[in-house]
């Protein structure tokens, strides 16, 4: 049995939401074929299970909050998962720091029942305003979190970068998205991390894990998969993505998860 961790937005969802009849039929026939097919990303547990209804799967084990919460199969819960593993940390000190560097900066920070709290502007592209409410910053400082979410978007991506690593931000695990985005976890804690106590449970070996990715946020998971086994990058990932990983595929445009799942046995 092979391992295979997905992420979901820019992999197996196009940026425009759409997931294609290829990658769905390619991730059935990898099930089918006795693999276990999971997803590892940094949506949350309320905007990660729709993908697997879309999907029509049921893995055993769900990484969401990029590692800070794992699910496990539950068929008697009402989702159908519980949570296994949840890695949370005091916001505070890093909200404290970014704010005295990023002027006008959007927030929000997800606790473990994966509601969200936030403050400054709107958040559009992210389903935050869906899943939880408008408080002050100081509100925010108080939440036990499992991730915190800062936009900035009037910064562009490079600036918002060389900001970032300025800041000097210690014990917590950070990493800055396609825009103006930084996703925060707890020290230590990544999809990589969370991926690797998956494996570990399931006894599936390093060597049969496959990793697919697009994201800074997957660095870490396939940096992870490429020790032994496959860590693949999108098409269009950055080049530091593609730098992390040993193989590459097709863009989210071209059905790149489809191609790898289709070429296993």
């Amino acid at each position: 049995m092979t391992l295979i961790a997905l992420d979901v937005d820019g992999t197996v969802m196009r940026e425009d939401g759409v997931i294609t009849d290829e990658v769905i039929e390619a991730v059935h026939r990898a099930r089918d074929l006795g693999h276990e097919v999971m997803l590892a990303t940094g949506r949350s547990v309320s905007m990660t299970l729709p993908v697997l209804d879309r999907l029509s799967i049921t893995p055993q084990y769900v990484v969401c909050a990029n590692g800070a919460i794992t699910l496990q199969r539950d068929a008697a819960a009402p989702t159908g998962y519980t949570r296994a593993f949840v890695d949370t940390f005091q916001p505070r000190d890093v909200l404290t720091t970014i704010s005295e560097h990023l002027s006008g900066a959007r927030y929000a920070v997800e606790d473990e029942d994966g509601r969200f709290r936030f403050s400054g502007g709107d958040f559009p592209e992210a389903g935050i305003e869906a899943n939880g409410e408008r408080v002050t910053f100081d509100e925010l400082l108080e939440v036990q979190a499992t991730r915190v979410v800062v936009i900035s978007p009037e910064h562009a991506v490079e600036d918002f970068l060389r900001i970032v690593e300025q800041m000097g931000l210690h014990q917590v695990s950070y990493n800055v998205g396609w825009t103006s985005w930084l996703d925060i976890a707890p020290d230590g804690v990544n999809k990589a991390t969370a991926l690797e106590r998956v494996r570990a449970l399931l006894g599936t070996p390093l060597s049969d894990v496959v990793a697919i990715g697009d994201g800074r946020n997957d660095i870490d998971m396939l940096q992870w998969a490429s020790a032994e086994g496959r860590g693949i990058a999108m098409g269009q990932a950055p080049d530091e993505v593609i730098e992390a990983a040993n193989e590459t595929t097709a863009s989210d445009i071209a059905n790149g998860v489809a191609a790898v799942l289709d070429g296993l046995q």
